[in-house]
């Protein structure tokens, strides 16, 4: 996949455009809708996004994202698109819709195909959206293509809907609207080094600040090191039982793995919330508690 971040000419494109934070099943099946349209009549795809969620521009403050901007630009590759235009939103935020389409999208793009979620606006004060696109078929030569909410348990697939599920540690949920499960990536760095004092070795990390937030909880979670998938438990928060700081961190008891991986980048993959964070009258009852998480992970996963 061609990655561009600024329009160029490259045309008769069938294209999808969104933010896609998350790259979830609502999105999927938007890009790809492009991506079909484009094999059936022997075009390319493209996917127009942002660096940053438009909402910042709006709301003049930073947001935070389900994905990062380098995965979700992997996640969509993986759906078979050809390019990928990854724009600053204030380049295009004061265009109005009509000159949005005309000079930037047709000019540069000659699309045969638009596709957009149910809810998708663009142009100054939001005022262009599925029905203009469809409006404009004919004067520009395009197909458009709304594609409707897609629902799990009858609530509507999206990624405000996954942050509130993440924000309730009720990771499970967030995982299916998903498609995949909720993940972090990050260096592992040196902590207090309590855990290996109790017979419990944690790889600690710090909680990326860009992205959208978990509540503090003890969860079970699939740790990627190395090439390698472990099974393990971990505790985000602020250490109640041994520490007075509120400095939150993530610690992980990765299974069955002993090695030494200071400054090495590992991937965290949220599973199940076992319980909340919670402060222990002694190190004896934390250790209690931990051998009884551990041993109930383990069970889930025959591990």
């Amino acid at each position: 996949m061609e990655i561009h971040t600024e329009f160029r000419e490259i045309k008769n494109l069938s294209v999808a455009s969104g933010f896609f934070d998350g790259v979830h099943i609502a999105h999927k099946k938007v890009i790809l809708k492009a991506v079909e349209f484009a094999h059936e009549n022997c075009l390319n795809s493209a996917v127009i996004t942002f660096k940053t969620p438009p909402s910042e521009y709006f709301n003049n403050t930073s947001a935070k994202t389900i994905l990062t901007l380098n995965d979700r630009l992997n996640f969509i590759k993986k759906l078979g698109v050809d390019y990928a235009f990854v724009i600053d939103f204030k380049d295009i935020a004061g265009m109005e819709a009509y000159d949005y389409i005309k000079n930037i999208i047709v000019k540069n793009l000659s699309p045969k195909a638009i596709v957009t979620g149910f809810n998708h606006s663009f142009g100054f004060n939001k005022s262009g959206n599925g029905v203009l696109l469809k409006a404009l078929e004919k004067e520009f030569g395009f197909k458009y293509f709304e594609i409707m909410p897609e629902k799990l348990d009858g609530e509507v697939i999206s990624s405000t809907a996954i942050k509130k599920y993440l924000s309730e540690g009720n990771v499970e949920q967030a995982n299916k609207m998903l498609g995949k499960k909720f993940f972090i990536k990050n260096k592992v760095v040196r902590g207090q080094q309590i855990g290996r004092t109790i017979g419990f070795k944690t790889a600690n990390i710090m909680y990326p600040e860009n992205i959208a937030d978990l509540k503090n909880g003890v969860y079970g979670a699939s740790v990627i090191c190395r090439g390698s998938i472990y099974k393990g438990i971990l505790n985000l928060g602020v250490k109640p039982t041994v520490t007075s700081s509120n400095k939150r961190i993530l610690e992980v008891n990765i299974f069955d793995f002993n090695n030494d991986i200071y400054g090495e980048d590992i991937i965290i993959e949220f599973e199940q919330k076992i319980r909340d964070e919670k402060k222990f009258s002694s190190i004896e009852e934390l250790k209690f508690q931990i051998e009884k998480d551990v041993n109930y992970w383990r069970k889930v996963n025959n591990a």
